[in-house]
């Protein structure tokens, strides 16, 4: 397949693959946006929402449209570590034994971990060190996972009873947590009418491994100048209770912050808004669109927040408007220059919408 490898043939294909997945799946226009930008940044995304509301059809969609391995493993409480990785079997070939490992589903280019939340914290910590370290080692072998690899992972919020929880420093390695919501009117009549016809639409392959490769490199080839490196830090340290800057509900409400592993995925997530949005640099209001997700997974809140209703998000629009609010200390920006509409994804070149800073872009996921 061939491609344009330049920087423009670069937001093209973007694009392209931007519109396929829109073409397929009928509503969470912002989920799409997110799964994207998390497969051009090469980060692993927390999905929760109930049962039923498009999580499997928009993993197999990503995978189709770029041709790659897609795999999906369903959690429950019997699951072990080698039901996920693989493991080595006897073989009989040639009148002796040998050891032959059969690889688990891990070895796929997007891996669906369907109600992660439902496995024991050993199962869940054999998928999530994959995920860190993009290898797994068996028998004191080591053996990389494919290039591209991505993890989708699921929980319901609802049904908490035999679950057990992601720890902390486990729930920081995904890029993302994405809060995924009913669709509207208009998108189920337009699911209804998609799903229960003669056939569903098949996803057409945009992109090859080796383009979705070159993709992923020009993401990080995106622009972001020193004062949005700036601004970025200033919000991230701005989540974080323990200092006496922070805003007054981060340090009456907060349990603890973002990290640098935070920023990293903000300021990354940043350049693949801009890319989506067909810009070679990335600004302020390509942060704003990707703050919440990025984010409110490594925000904590306290006891006395849960009593007063007060949520991670709250605190991280609190950080939001303190690191507006001193931007004038930043060279380059000035208090108010974030009120730039963000282009759509899927429209490049379209403007977004306006409203206060994060509340329309981030909002909603």
């Amino acid at each position: 397949m061939k491609y344009d490898k330049s920087m423009e043939g670069m937001i093209e294909l973007a694009a392209a693959l931007r519109a396929e997945l829109g073409r397929v799946v009928i509503g969470q226009e912002a989920v799409l946006d997110l799964v994207l930008a998390g497969v051009l940044c090469q980060g692993h995304i927390l999905l929760e929402g109930v049962p039923g509301i498009g999580k499997t059809l928009i993993a197999r969609t990503a995978a189709a449209t770029m041709a790659l391995e897609y795999r999906r493993l369903q959690f429950t409480p019997d699951l072990m570590p080698a039901d996920i990785i693989g493991t080595s079997m006897l073989d009989e070939t040639g009148g002796g034994y040998k050891l032959r490992f059969e690889q688990g589903p891990v070895f796929a280019n997007i891996v669906l971990a369907d109600e992660i939340n439902r496995a024991s914290p050993k199962t869940q910590s054999a998928l999530l060190e994959a995920m860190q370290e993009r290898s797994v080692t068996v028998r004191g072998a080591t053996m990389a996972l494919p290039s591209p690899f991505m993890v989708l992972a699921t929980q319901n919020p609802l049904e908490m009873e035999g679950t057990y929880p992601l720890p902390e420093a486990q729930i920081d390695r995904f890029m993302f947590k994405v809060v995924l919501e009913h669709p509207s009117h208009a998108e189920l009549s337009g699911i209804l009418e998609q799903s229960v016809g003669l056939g569903e639409p098949v996803a057409r392959v945009v992109a090859s491994a080796e383009a979705l490769l070159d993709l992923q490199k020009a993401c990080r080839q995106v622009v972001a100048p020193p004062d949005l490196v700036s601004f970025v830090s200033r919000l991230v340290l701005a989540t974080q209770p323990g200092r006496p800057d922070s805003p007054a509900r981060v340090r009456s409400y907060g349990r603890y912050g973002a990290g640098p592993r935070g920023a990293q995925s903000l300021l990354l997530a940043a350049k693949a808004a801009a890319l989506l949005a067909g810009r070679f640099h990335a600004g302020i209001a390509d942060v704003e669109r990707f703050v919440l997700p990025a984010l409110r997974h490594r925000v904590s809140v306290n006891f006395e927040a849960q009593i007063d209703g007060v949520k991670p998000e709250d605190l991280i629009q609190d950080a939001l408007v303190y690191a507006h609010s001193h931007a004038d200390q930043v060279p380059g920006l000035g208090p108010r220059a974030e009120a730039v509409a963000v282009p759509s994804a899927a429209a490049p070149g379209t403007a977004a919408g306006g409203g206060t800073p994060a509340a329309a872009a981030a909002g909603r996921v």
